[in-house]
């Protein structure tokens, strides 16, 4: 069985391609990717590294051929670039015959107030249109989203929130792209959706956590998203990004990211990595 993952090289892709090889012999494995030449050390290790660039759908086309199981890790960009890549993508998955597509997708995708879930949605729309048996990772949140935060706390900064009492569902990206890894080597059910979360939590229950691995009382400062945003410019955050980063308070405030579900656990097998340990890595 071919099975086969886009952004192989990037942040998510590339722990995915290396659980994938700890089960899954090399040769059994399509890495498509943008730039091959960032993709040597796959290719080294027997994976069959294909250019495949959203951006130029020809090429998709011969990096999906001959692929039972595909795996496409959402992109980066604007909404509007990443609707339109994912678009292409799809389209190349029904062109090149792919019996099966695994899409990281983000948690309630179909309810979200997140700013990027409009992407998903129509994502998850045009692989349900394609026809081709489909498998939805709704992802919660990276803790590695909150590394400015933490680093913030460790030089004596407070924990910075417009969220209130807001619950995230906050994992390790290494987590969610094992659980990933596991989906895409495995034959799995078609056409179902798991909706992958950590345990979820307030901001002063992550605040808190993190105090304890640096051992230190971390002060939770609550403000209102004005407030917030001016701190931020303040503390370097481009101008715009700053509608992002409020309306992504915004979101966890009303909810949005406020998800249970044992999914991810049973994905893996095994207990989440703690967030302790996750904090203990993004400080190393």
């Amino acid at each position: 069985m071919k099975i086969a993952l886009t952004g192989a090289t990037g942040q998510f892709g590339s722990i995915v391609a290396e659980t994938l090889l700890k089960t899954v012999p090399a040769e059994n494995i399509i890495a498509s990717v943008r730039n091959p030449e960032k993709a040597e050390k796959l290719k080294a290790q027997g994976v069959d590294v294909r250019h495949g660039d959203f951006d130029q759908p020809e090429t998709l086309d011969a990096a999906f051929a001959g692929v039972e199981r595909l795996l496409i890790i959402s992109a980066d960009g604007d909404n509007d670039t990443r609707i339109r890549q994912h678009k292409a993508a799809v389209d190349a998955a029904v062109r090149a015959g792919v019996g099966f597509i695994i899409y990281t997708s983000v948690g309630d995708a179909d309810n979200s107030s997140l700013f990027l879930a409009p992407v998903h949605r129509a994502t998850e729309e045009f692989i349900r249109e394609s026809g081709i048996p489909y498998a939805f990772l709704r992802n919660n949140w990276y803790l590695e989203n909150e590394v400015g935060s933490i680093q913030a706390v460790k030089a004596g900064a407070p924990w910075l929130t417009s969220a209130e009492d807001g619950k995230v569902g906050w994992a390790t990206r290494s987590d969610y792209a094992q659980a990933a890894a596991a989906v895409l080597a495995a034959e799995g059910r078609e056409n179902v959706i798991y909706e992958l979360s950590g345990k979820p939590l307030t901001q002063a229950e992550l605040a808190a956590v993190v105090g304890e691995v640096l051992g230190q009382e971390v002060n939770v400062q609550q403000v209102d998203d004005a407030t917030y945003a001016k701190i931020m410019a303040g503390a370097g955050v481009p101008e715009a990004a700053l509608p992002i980063v409020v309306a992504i308070q915004g979101a966890i405030r009303d909810g949005a990211l406020n998800i249970e579900s044992s999914d991810l656990e049973k994905l893996l097998n095994r207990p989440l990595t703690p967030l302790s340990e996750g904090v203990r890595q993004l400080l190393a």
